[in-house]
């Protein structure tokens, strides 16, 4: 389809940068439902006979395949352009809402697992770094701004799909029929709205900088164009592996809550004085999606001031200041939310700044590809995350306890990694020479792949 030719895709003069966020909102924001899949949890489980290990294996493969579809199809985005990414992503993110309203409808819950799961789980890795490297290159002098103002939307996501996946569920019943109901929808307007963002999104011409801004150098942000470094390259360097044990420690602390936040906050207050109803559990995810959307945009652009090294120093350290929060003082509802809701910022303030701390280790020149490889991170979080807090609340359960003892020990596992993430982040370094690339050795790289 010419319509996808990288060619047709460069801006034409005189285009706007500031209408290429909104191109990659309606993409990240479709994605973003992902962050809504504990919603379904407590129907699936009832209405195909599930455990709660069981009915979160959807999200973690679709996390899983995130990671995988981001690092394999990393250098493909890169070559094909923003366009062609974004297509591909709402033609797989829809077409596994569709086969998981199949699985559902028939009872059978492996198409569930391989719809949202595997299909959808590609949808969800080439979207989410498909506008990343055109934001950043047309956004050269506020990267972690750029980048977060898209990647808010795939933390906001869930404010839109939890409220509406809920009223659909109300609407349509919470059984089978109702359950494959509502993922048709959901896939038929996800793909209508995905396709705003394929057909307005646009890259920068060769050359182009921003007019009458120069970048701004920090001690820990090289001056644009002075480093660059290729994917192949970038995995050789200790940095990449600093940085990918960080993200994958601060995710998978972040990643356990989310996915199982409609039952965890349920569970920690049932029997007491302070219960949690259907509608307020529900309330409490749409919570945590507005801190992880406020927090990609808010803390990703004080590290444009700040440094990234720094930013990261926060996201760590007092996220696991809030965890021994909740483990110690857990049973006060408001300290309950508070701190959970400042994880959750962090959590997607992590992911919002790692592009940026990626342009600052490693430059522009294919910073969309390391960026994917990087995200396998995400895949291990994706796994690690929910399988401690379910395991762990499966096993308290079958042990006899309940409440808040159901997720005492999985806490604090989770401020044990956000230690090993903090202390990682302090051997970050700047990339040594050797791994630069050279201007000639760049455009021979690019013949040899074209």
């Amino acid at each position: 389809m010419t319509f996808l030719d990288r060619s047709r895709t460069v801006a034409p003069p005189g285009w706007s940068r500031w209408l290429v966020p909104p191109a990659a909102l309606a993409v990240h924001l479709s994605i973003g439902q992902a962050y809504a899949w504990s919603v379904f949890k407590p129907p699936l489980e009832s209405a195909l006979d599930l455990s709660g290990t069981a009915s979160a294996l959807p999200f973690q493969l679709a996390i899983v395949m995130l990671g995988l579809s981001a690092a394999f199809g990393g250098t493909l985005v890169e070559r094909n352009g923003p366009r062609w990414a974004m297509f591909v992503s709402l033609v797989c993110f829809s077409s596994g809402f569709l086969v998981a309203a199949l699985g559902v409808a028939t009872g059978h819950f492996w198409l569930v697992v391989l719809g949202y799961g595997f299909i959808g789980g590609i949808g969800l890795g080439i979207g989410y770094i498909s506008p990343v490297s055109t934001l950043i290159k047309w956004f050269p002098d506020r990267p972690g701004m750029a980048t977060g103002i898209a990647i808010m939307g795939f933390g906001g996501g869930a404010l839109i799909a939890s409220p509406w996946s809920t009223g659909m569920l109300d609407a349509f019943g919470a059984d089978s029929a109702g359950i494959a109901t509502a993922f048709l929808v959901h896939g038929l307007a996800y793909a209508g709205f995905m396709a705003l963002g394929v057909f307005l999104v646009r890259v920068p011409p060769a050359g182009w900088l921003p007019p009458d801004r120069g970048t701004r150098a920090r001690p820990d942000r090289p001056i644009a164009g002075t480093v660059q470094v290729s994917a192949r390259n970038a995995l050789r360097t200790p940095q990449f592996w600093c940085l990918w044990v960080v993200l994958c420690m601060n995710v998978t602390a972040g990643i356990g809550i989310l996915e199982k936040a409609a039952p965890m906050i349920t569970d920690f207050f049932s029997g007491t004085a302070a219960a949690v109803t259907v509608p307020a559990a529900a309330g409490f995810v749409a919570l945590l999606s507005l801190a992880n959307m406020t927090g990609r945009l808010l803390w990703s652009s004080a590290s444009d001031l700040i440094g990234r090294k720094n930013m990261y120093r926060v996201y760590l350290g007092v996220g696991a200041l809030m965890y021994l929060a909740i483990v110690e003082f857990g049973d006060s509802k408001p300290l309950f939310v508070c701190c959970a809701l400042v994880i959750l910022s962090f959590y997607g303030g992590g992911f919002a700044t790692a592009p940026a701390y990626l342009q600052d280790l490693f430059g522009t020149y294919q910073v969309g590809a390391i960026h994917g490889r990087l995200l396998t991170a995400w895949s291990t979080a994706g796994v690690l995350g929910p399988l401690i807090v379910n395991w762990v609340a499966d096993a308290g359960e079958r042990a006899g306890r309940s409440g808040s003892g159901l997720y005492t020990t999985s806490l604090t596992i989770m401020i044990g990694l956000l230690v090993v993430g903090f202390v990682a982040n302090e051997f970050v370094r700047p990339v040594h020479p050797r791994f630069h690339e050279t201007a000639a050795e760049r455009k021979t790289r690019a013949h040899q792949e074209s």
